[in-house]
């Protein structure tokens, strides 16, 4: 991307307020809360249908505190994807909010009924299943979007931008910590929330790495701009025994040849969301904390560090106060974050709509091949891990 094309400021206005429908993230869910929190404050989707659990009365209450009209909670999604297609007002897109092993036909159901996606992270639990919807996703045109929100914080396409405009010079490292302590105490009886994120039947082949290593993979490869093209795994279980890893220690190696980490935990005590990501180049460093959002801390060799605060005047580039929407001491958080990814998705589906062109560089979510990419990374973390921590490939799925 050239630098240039980090100067577009402004979004497009919409037109309306798109339709958005839910499948997943009922009473009792978190994601989907935040989800529709970021839609919301995003001021460009209604949330107007959802088939919103399994559990056909718990779909059914889940509608009415959403306050859906009655007959667009469903009981089920196939019928969902079938009766929205067939409406004159259909939902615009789905946002999919459910454990990871039922994205994949969630995702195909409603791609093929002619209706854009929205995907939580990971993709699917399998490679090959998340390569059919990269494919299928081609066939339709439609949009697919993928929730990786942390890279949404204003800040960290300041730090994107920054970089990709050369200021720190040529990456020498990178460095990714998740640090959480939820893990930490013995399992007890829940309404499923959790259990099902150490089934390797739901969650696929890891759990803190398909959990909150794929967000630390994302967030390297977005703000360095280059891929991670191999990496090395050691996985532990470091809390109570619960059948899938709750740690991973990883060493990867960018494309254009910088080393670095990613460190991920779900056992640390007095961590909560604790992300953090360091980059450092021959010409100085970009530091961002995920729990002091607001603040960016860039260090040029020979110079004063630098604090820049998000919404200061001056201190953003013109390509990032588009996601600024407070001044500066009026705090945003992770709900501005989604609802900056809820804008750019708006803005692709609107575009698609009106087959309007966007300028290049307006939009950057990540799409169903960084879902895949994303699974191509848990996959190989844990082969690696098997065969002894060995170098393992991780390039484009």
């Amino acid at each position: 991307m050239k630098a240039e094309q980090f100067r577009i400021g402004t979004y497009p206005p919409p037109d309306r307020r798109l339709r958005l429908g839910f499948v997943g993230g009922g009473r009792g869910g978190q994601v989907g809360a935040w989800h529709a929190a970021g839609a919301r404050l995003s001021n460009r989707w209604d949330i107007v249908a959802g088939a919103l659990s399994t559990d056909p009365a718990k779909a059914r209450l889940s509608g009415r505190d959403w306050f859906l009209a009655e007959d667009r909670i469903y009981d089920d999604y196939h019928a969902m994807a079938e009766r929205e297609a067939a409406r004159a007002d259909p939902v615009d897109a789905v946002a999919i909010c459910t454990p990871n092993h039922t994205h994949y036909e969630i995702a195909r159901t409603f791609l093929q009924a002619g209706i854009n996606v929205i995907c939580d992270k990971p993709l699917t639990t399998s490679l090959e299943d998340a390569q059919a919807l990269v494919a299928l996703q081609k066939d339709t045109g439609l949009v697919f979007g993928v929730t990786y929100a942390f890279a949404f914080h204003a800040m960290v396409r300041q730090a994107r931008h920054m970089i990709l405009e050369g200021r720190i010079g040529r990456i020498r490292q990178v460095h990714v910590e998740y640090f959480q302590e939820w893990s930490c105490l013995e399992k007890k009886p829940d309404s499923g929330q959790v259990s099902w994120r150490q089934d390797p039947a739901r969650v696929g082949k890891a759990s803190a790495i398909s959990d909150i290593g794929t967000h630390a993979f994302h967030l390297a490869g977005y703000v360095t701009g280059e891929e991670i093209v191999a990496l090395k795994a050691d996985l532990h279980v470091c809390g109570p025994e619960r059948g899938l890893e709750d740690t991973a220690f990883i060493n990867v190696r960018l494309a254009g040849g910088a080393p670095g980490t990613l460190l991920v935990t779900q056992v640390a005590p007095g961590n909560y969301c604790a992300l953090r990501i360091r980059v450092y180049g021959d010409r100085g460093g970009i530091e961002w904390d995920q729990e002091k959002p607001e603040y960016l801390r860039v260090s040029y060799l020979g110079q004063p560090d630098e604090m820049i605060v998000r919404g200061k005047e001056g201190a953003m580039l013109p390509s990032i106060e588009k996601m600024s929407t407070l001044p500066s001491g009026h705090g945003e958080a992770l709900s501005n974050a989604w609802a900056n990814l809820y804008t750019e998705f708006a803005v692709a589906i609107e575009a698609r709509a009106a087959e309007r062109s966007l300028p290049e560089g307006m939009l950057e979510f990540p799409t169903a091949q960084d879902g895949a990419r994303g699974v191509r990374f848990i996959h190989a973390a844990v082969e690696s891990h098997e065969n002894g921590g060995a170098w393992t490939p991780c390039g484009p799925a």
